[in-house]
């Protein structure tokens, strides 16, 4: 039986019909990417399928537990920890479900609940504190109504994760997780045991959690079957068929309209059939007309090589360091993302820069001509009770792009506004479709120098796509704050890692530096794993103190064996060969062409880079000890 089944999902929204007659069967196994442009529904519909919501009309089923996270989370409870306990109650309930059957002597509910408590665990305090821990969550103690955005977010996921429901219905989940949270996040819900529907603008995520594409097309849910690239695919070819279908419906609608204007209305049969099937044409509803817009953020300007410099910039909160000395050089044409887990400083970075706070030490300066427009998480700038006309023209009829005038309604159409949209409150846009005003605004400002943070949250995919052309063609430079890793890997000339202690160093791309947080990760778990042993074996050394020993002379570093002479001489060959294999695989973890192929899986591409990794380490742990010896 599926857990969840909707019939004949109906919204309306005012006088605009969102979902009509949407119909969504999930399977207890089922992994749904679901997709659509902003303000299609898909938050809509996620509501209604964990009733939190009612349709219009239509029906939902539910035979099973479902979690649902949205993207403004409501938390139950004062502290973080009583939140995490109530997601917990099934365990609970399992847990004196056991106790009672033990007590009835029912022993073979007994072993039924057994061998569910040995799958779960049977104390699950330690996954709590993992799951915060994996996910960036605050403490157990901290306060609910003192949490920020981006932490309600966290506590919310860490909830619908360990209540361990049968369809997990996730709204944005990476928004607000960093690069290595988002990944983690993708392979447990690859081996999740219940069924996923997800809403996300994550591709990587997408095509590694999803087996199932559902899109909201016009209001209706049309199912793919398979990867998101398969989904790229099959949309295409589908889209052609239609348009083949709507062609010869048009062009029968013009033939039969010709004949029933030319001849007298015959009352024979025949000749009402061909009325009827006239009438019948003019009805069916047309071939959404899908449009496309453009986003170019060109100047057209002569700018100088330098656009922004910082030297020695340091900032600090109490005794807590975020960066400090931090020194670089933004180009022209250049796109750095910025990495790094949240709160170390990312979006306080783009606020120095912007001028939006000041640093303890160091100053930034940016060339002469250089305008500076910024893009921050909270999307400020827009009003809410401001009409979307409004918020675009900003009270004026026109507006000036580049060298002419145009109208705001003719403007924002460009951006998928369309008229009945216009009069339309601020209040009432999705998050997309904010982010969408904001960018149009953006264009308006004719900048040159573009600082975003998380400018990819709430995007559909099909603005994604437009503002990743926009920036490729940007002759300006941009700073760029994002998660959303293909972004990254396909826009960004280089990235700003966010490193331990206020450190913040500068690589070629993503892969590159998480292949050095990695091998930093390993070597410092080395050490500690060391130092651990150490203090064992000291705290087993007899307490009684043993009479002086004469010491004796250090002893002397045994020398190389003649086997061991040819191995440190072939080492640094061999580094050398497995250091261009890992670049080669970064290369092709850095193409966008990789992920559009289907016979490569991007999962093994990342566990050979780490295989790699791991291999040279080593090799270069053994070449130092024969190196000490040599």
């Amino acid at each position: 039986m599926r857990p969840i089944d909707a019939r004949g999902i109906e919204v309306a929204f005012g006088d605009r019909l969102v979902l009509r007659g949407c119909d969504l069967g999930v399977e207890s196994d089922d992994r749904i990417g679901l997709v659509g442009p902003n303000g299609c529904g898909k938050s809509t519909l996620l509501r209604i399928l964990a009733g939190s919501a009612s349709p219009d009309h239509g029906t939902v089923e539910r035979f099973g537990s479902v979690a649902f996270l949205e993207q403004e989370p409501e938390l139950p409870g004062a502290t973080v920890g009583e939140v995490l306990d109530l997601a917990l109650s099934w365990h609970r309930l399992l847990l004196d479900q056991f106790q009672d059957a033990t007590l009835r002597g029912d022993m073979d509910t007994v072993a039924s609940l057994q061998d569910r408590l040995d799958t779960y665990g049977w104390d699950l305090e330690h996954q709590v504190a993992a799951m915060l821990d994996r996910v960036g969550a605050p403490p157990r103690d901290a306060r609910t109504a003192d949490l920020s955005g981006g932490e309600r977010r966290r506590v919310a996921l860490a909830r619908a994760l360990l209540g361990q429901p049968d369809v997990l219905l996730l709204d944005e989940p990476t928004n607000h997780l960093d690069t290595e949270t988002a990944e983690w996040l993708e392979a447990f819900l690859g081996g999740y045991r219940g069924a996923v529907v997800l809403v996300s603008h994550d591709r990587y995520l997408n095509e590694a959690v999803a087996e199932r594409i559902v899109e909201i097309e016009d209001g209706e849910c049309i199912s793919y079957t398979g990867s998101y690239a398969d989904y790229l695919i099959s949309r295409a070819e589908r889209q052609i068929a239609l348009k083949r279908t709507e062609d010869v419906r048009l062009a029968m609608i013009t033939r039969e309209a010709a004949w029933a204007a030319r001849s007298p209305a015959a009352r024979t049969t025949k000749s009402r059939s061909r009325l009827q099937r006239l009438e019948a044409l003019r009805e069916q509803r047309p071939l959404l007309d899908r449009k496309d817009f453009t986003l170019d953020l060109s100047t057209g300007e002569r700018l100088p090589h330098v656009l922004l410099e910082t030297d020695r910039l340091s900032k600090a909160y109490g005794q807590r360091t975020l960066f400090e000395d931090l020194s670089f050089e933004l180009g022209r044409g250049e796109r750095l993302g910025v990495l790094g887990p949240n709160g170390c400083g990312k979006s306080t970075l783009l606020r120095l820069l912007a001028g939006r706070e000041a640093p303890d030490r160091g100053s930034s300066t940016t060339a002469p001509r250089v305008r500076m427009a910024m893009f921050d998480q909270q999307r400020t700038g827009l009003l809410e009770n401001d009409t979307v006309f409004h918020a675009a023209g900003g009270g004026n009829d026109h507006v000036r792009l580049g060298d002419r005038h145009m109208h705001v309604a003719s403007f924002l159409d460009r951006f998928l506004f369309p008229r009945d949209m216009l009069e339309q409150s601020v209040s009432v846009l999705s998050g997309g479709e904010r982010a969408r005003l904001l960018l149009a605004r953006l264009l308006l400002q004719g900048s040159n120098l573009l600082l975003l943070d998380e400018p990819t949250n709430d995007l559909d995919l099909q603005t994604l796509r437009v503002l990743e052309e926009a920036l490729l063609g940007f002759d300006g430079s941009a700073l760029v704050v994002t998660h959303d890793r293909a972004f990254l890997d396909r826009v960004c000339t280089g990235v700003l890692s966010f490193d331990a202690d206020g450190r913040v160093v500068r690589y070629a791309s993503r892969q590159q530096a998480s292949a050095a947080r990695a091998k930093a990760t390993r070597a410092h778990t080395n050490r500690a794993k060391t130092a651990s042993a150490q203090a064992a074996q000291a705290a087993q050394a007899p307490s009684s103190p043993r009479p002086a020993q004469p010491r004796s002379a250090a002893p002397k570093p045994r020398k190389l064996s003649f086997q061991e002479k040819r191995e440190h001489e072939a080492l640094p060959g061999r580094i050398e060969a497995l250091e261009g294999q890992q670049a080669a695989i970064e290369a092709r973890m850095a193409d966008p062409a990789t992920y559009q192929d289907p016979t490569i899986d991007p999962g093994d591409l990342s566990r050979s880079h780490e295989q790699v990794a791991d291999q040279i380490e080593a090799l270069y742990a053994r070449w130092e000890e024969l190196e000490e010896r040599a």
